[in-house]
C-alpha cells in the first residue's frame, strides 16, 4: 500500500517555509534542495524538514496540505514549528 506523507520544509537562511505532500519523500526532498531548476523552492535553499505527517490515503493529505496552507494552517506552523 502506497504511503502519502504531508511535509514542511524550512529555510533557516530565508525564514521561509514551504509546505508539500508526496508519496516519496526522500525523492521529493532531493529535488527541493538539488534536482530543481525552478519553483519556489529553488530561490531559498537549503532546506530542512521540520514536520512530517503520514497518510494512507492520498485524498486526506491532500486536504491536510491544503490546511496547513490555510490562514490558520500557516499560522500553527509560525506558533509550533518556527523558532
Amino acid at each position: 500500500m502506497k504511503e502519502f506523507v504531508v511535509y514542511i520544509l524550512y529555510s533557516e537562511k530565508y525564514n521561509k517555509t514551504y509546505t508539500g505532500y508526496t508519496s516519496d519523500l526522500i525523492s521529493r526532498f532531493r529535488s527541493h534542495n538539488q534536482l530543481a531548476t525552478k519553483g519556489f523552492t529553488v530561490s531559498y535553499r537549503p532546506w530542512k524538514v521540520v514536520y512530517l505527517e503520514f497518510f494512507e490515503i492520498k485524498k486526506e493529505a491532500i486536504i491536510r496540505e491544503k490546511s496547513l496552507k490555510s490562514g490558520n494552517g500557516r499560522e500553527w506552523v509560525k506558533d509550533k514549528l518556527i523558532k
